[in-house]
């Protein structure tokens, strides 16, 4: 479904990718993992758009999408959750949802998708008149992820959804990303949580320093005297 070779991402003078491959399959869920710094979000910016790599590929169900302008990738079926989720805190429930479905083909299946959100997500239906800002941290973050698939995307990429959130949150927030991957979307997610992440992912990708330093399948990781040592505290 995607695929990425040798990407090299600069911030002016800056590099942060060094040569970077990357692949996930349809239906697949992949997790990258590293420290803050290693370009983990600089990658997924890359992917939607956001940045322009200097040098090297990414192509999404065997087109090429590395130069396109951010709309153009959304609309191929690309959503990125950002950290933090980033909500229209003044708006309710149900009017973000109707911000994620602003592409045009979502649009003609807002009806549909809005109606597979509450069954997935019901406490979204219960709290649609409710102003974003009142929710809680999981239920914001739902929010988020239910808004991305508003625009019926192939692809999420998620960024940090556990970040700053309290540790009885982040259970929830993993049980969400659970049900979406339940769904049958294939999932890219960056995640400092690596022990519960790892548990959710087919496969795996450690990020230090802009490169990647390894690739494997979810027990390769969780079995990496390494990985446990310095990302799993064990």
């Amino acid at each position: 479904m995607l695929e990425i070779k040798s990407l090299n991402v600069y911030y002016g003078e800056f590099q942060a990718l060094f040569e970077v491959s990357l692949r996930v399959l349809e239906g697949e869920t992949v997790i990258t993992v590293g420290p803050n710094g290693a370009g983990k979000s600089t990658l997924l910016k890359t992917i939607s758009g956001l940045f322009r790599p200097r040098s090297g590929t990414i192509t999404f169900l065997g087109k090429r999408i590395d130069g396109l302008p951010a709309h153009r990738i959304v609309e191929m079926g690309i959503a990125q959750v950002p950290e933090g989720g980033w909500l229209f805190p003044q708006l309710t429930v149900l009017e973000n949802l109707k911000v994620g479905s602003y592409l045009k083909g979502s649009r003609r299946e807002y009806a549909p998708t809005l109606k597979d959100i509450y069954r997935l997500f019901p406490i979204l239906d219960e709290r649609k008149k409710q102003v974003a800002d009142t929710l809680s941290g999981g239920e914001r973050q739902m929010l988020a992820i239910a808004r991305s698939l508003m625009s019926r995307p192939k692809l999420i990429l998620l960024d940090e959804p556990s970040s700053g959130l309290a540790p009885r949150v982040v259970s929830r927030v993993f049980e969400f990303v659970k049900q979406i991957k339940a769904t049958g979307y294939a999932i890219l997610m960056v995640e400092q949580n690596v022990r519960k992440a790892l548990h959710l992912s087919d496969r795996a990708y450690l990020m230090e320093s802009g490169r990647v330093h390894k690739e494997g399948v979810r027990q390769s990781f969780l079995d990496d005297p390494y990985i446990k040592k310095a990302y799993i505290g064990l």
